[in-house]
């Protein structure tokens, strides 16, 4: 993080509300199972054995409160698991989210279960279950997955796969 982030004011805590909301939108993907900022509050005092209250919490994750501690910033890094300074450094918290994301999807019964069965396939067996999923994404209208490891075969058609032999 440059000096110029540190005095920049706004887009730092605009950053860290909108990554400590996204920790507990992924920790606690339904909204009406989400704990209320009091007991997430309870949750992770009793957790990581810190103190925060449910106030102090709602006003960082709003934006509303600017001075975070390090003690604070502390204590909700161990109780997500993430480091101190996924809250501080883009870097960090694109890596992080990225580990995130795969984390909770394996959560899944269902997910964990074609993981398993994949491996083990040969490649050209991968990247065609790929060219699938992605289809079925879409057939799902749900938002492409941004795969890093994405290969070609993701991008191309279920029949240009199939006719690759």
């Amino acid at each position: 993080m440059t000096r110029a982030d540190l005095h920049a004011g706004r887009p730092l805590v605009q950053s860290f509300e909108e990554r400590l909301q996204g920790l507990i939108n992924t920790m606690y993907p339904d909204e009406r199972k989400r704990p209320g900022y009091s007991k997430l509050a309870r949750e992770i005092s009793e957790a990581t054995g810190g103190s925060i209250s449910g106030t102090y919490l709602w006003e960082l994750a709003t934006g509303k409160k600017r001075n975070v501690t390090l003690d604070q910033l502390s204590v909700l890094a161990e109780f997500f698991g993430v480091p101190a300074e996924y809250f501080l450094n883009a870097d960090v918290a694109a890596r992080v989210d990225t580990q995130l994301k795969a984390a909770f999807a394996l959560r899944d019964a269902r997910v964990r279960s074609i993981a398993l069965r994949a491996d083990g396939l040969s490649a050209q067996a991968l990247d065609a279950l790929l060219v699938m999923v992605n289809e079925a994404r879409k057939i799902e209208r749900l938002s492409p997955v941004d795969d890093a490891d994405d290969t070609p075969a993701g991008r191309q058609s279920w029949t240009e796969v199939a006719r690759t032999d």
